[in-house]
């Protein structure tokens, strides 16, 4: 499963799904041991979970980046490569 970005200790990764996709356009979020599993378009929290605070910047990461996230998912699908989202400063 590519990365795609890092901050704060988090990392997002998204699945590559080609052909026609079985699930919603999501990415996934790990911290520490733990994972959380966001839709793109809406941006929401689909299952797991994060610490708080960290939940907080993935949100506020994918709200600035859904576009880019959304693009990601697209390519992903059509076999090509997903490309790294800056990540939050």
């Amino acid at each position: 499963m590519p990365e795609i970005s890092r901050f704060y200790g988090i990392v997002i990764r998204m699945f590559s799904e080609v052909g026609e996709p079985h699930h919603v356009p999501h990415f996934h979020a790990y911290f520490q041991g733990q994972s959380a599993v966001y839709g793109i378009q809406p941006m929401m929290l689909m299952t797991g979970s994060v610490p708080p605070k960290q939940a907080r910047f993935v949100e506020a990461w994918a709200e600035i980046h859904q576009s880019e996230l959304l693009a990601n998912w697209h390519a992903l699908t059509k076999g090509r490569r997903a490309v790294s989202i800056e990540p939050l400063s």
